[in-house]
């Protein structure tokens, strides 16, 4: 295939993808219309943490401080912290009115679990064997997210209201250094691209995800789906949570967050890189034809349409120059509106196709470092794929 072929076969993809895709560009998919329940039901807030001194202190307060009318505590799952996390979340609670704190600690995980969800399993039987009336809802929530006072009141207002059984909010993530206004938009904007909100929100929808820093579960439809225990293995444990309880037969809904924060820094691009190579291979499911196929498609569909503006206009090929331009155009399009949900600059949409090469290297990476057995590694523990598990 030549220049022009693939030029051409680029605008057709990014055609394809501003019209048939879900409208995954759109921003405006947020909690939906929600009214107040008769009676508030029980929440119980679980919070995996391993080695969070850094962020807990602007994390946890939020969650002690909920305005919530029924019922609710928050669950601290110490995960073999070593810098002291579980004391300064006590501490935390001392000095902090509100909502009633437990620490519990994770242990080891047994065999065949990853560490995050063998501390869900432990936060979640401890909120379900605590009392004799277990929690309607489970709040999973990671340590570095920061919810204002109305977060868990208005989730559980739009699952009561709309019969969810799962609500997910993908919290809006710090970009405060250059490496995360150039890099964390595009993190959001590719994982739409994937997982397109609107389709995951239809009743009879196929397609399942959900964003694991915020996620309101109906303890029902947890216990239905048998999680986490179904997907202890699961290194993208949030996509595999969503498609354990739409595969049971319950209604799941994800959105951008609008009073949801993540308070965890990525100030240099080794930061940025350490988090999207952790498990981009996993997405994949470790298969070396995924990876190909995905590396030719980042190249055709986001690198292709720059290359073949420079090269038509330097060789006087109007066609190649024009089909790679309104391709380059349809991408930076509709990049803007997730720069405008992070209040960035729209001189930052037409940078995308570098962004895309960091992602591709990322990934890349990622595929090396599970080959050299350092793969899905995280706070000093990696995890081998399930079939060598």
């Amino acid at each position: 295939m030549g220049l022009l072929g693939a030029a051409c076969a680029s605008l057709a993809a990014w055609l394809w993808l501003t019209l048939a895709q879900g409208m995954f560009w759109r921003t405006d998919v947020r909690l939906p219309p929600r009214t107040a329940p008769a009676r508030w039901p029980s929440v119980a807030i679980v919070v995996p943490a391993r080695d969070e001194v850094e962020v807990l202190p602007c994390s946890l307060p939020s969650l002690l401080a909920q305005d919530y009318p029924g019922r609710a505590e928050v669950i601290l799952v110490d995960d073999g912290s070593t810098d002291g996390t579980a004391a300064l979340a006590r501490r935390l609670a001392r000095v902090q009115p509100g909502l009633p704190l437990t620490v519990v600690p994770a242990g080891e995980p047994e065999p065949g679990w990853t560490g995050k969800l063998w501390a869900l399993r432990r936060g979640i039987e401890y909120a379900r064997s605590a009392r004799a009336a277990e929690p309607e809802y489970l709040l999973l929530t990671d340590a570095d997210i920061a919810h204002e006072p109305d977060s868990l009141r208005e989730l559980v207002a739009a699952a009561t209201s709309a019969g969810l059984d799962l609500v997910s909010q993908m919290a809006r993530l710090r970009v405060a250094s250059f490496w995360e206004r150039l890099v964390v938009p595009a993190f959001v904007y590719f994982f739409a691209q994937l997982y397109p909100f609107r389709r995951i929100n239809r009743p009879t929808g196929r397609t399942a995800a959900a964003a694991g820093g915020c996620v309101l579960l109906r303890t029902r439809a947890a216990v239905r789906a048998g999680v986490p225990d179904s997907i202890r293995q699961a290194v993208i444990d949030d996509v595999s949570l969503a498609r354990a309880v739409r595969d049971s037969g319950g209604r799941i809904w994800l959105g951008l967050a609008e009073r949801v924060d993540s308070v965890r820094p990525y100030p240099a691009l080794a930061d940025l890189w350490r988090m999207v190579a952790r498990s981009a291979y996993a997405q994949l499911r470790h298969r070396l034809l995924l990876l190909a196929g995905t590396v030719a498609g980042l190249v055709l569909v986001y690198l292709v349409p720059p290359t073949a503006l420079v090269a038509g206009l330097a060789s006087g090929s109007p066609a190649t120059a024009w089909a790679g331009g309104l391709a380059w155009l349809l991408m930076a399009g509709t990049y803007l509106p997730m720069l405008r949900y992070y209040r960035q600059p729209a001189v930052l949409a037409p940078l995308l196709p570098l962004t895309a090469l960091l992602y591709l290297l990322m990934t890349v990476d990622s595929a090396v470092q599970h080959y050299r057995g350092r793969g899905a590694a995280w706070k000093g523990r990696t995890y081998p794929r399930p079939s060598d598990a």
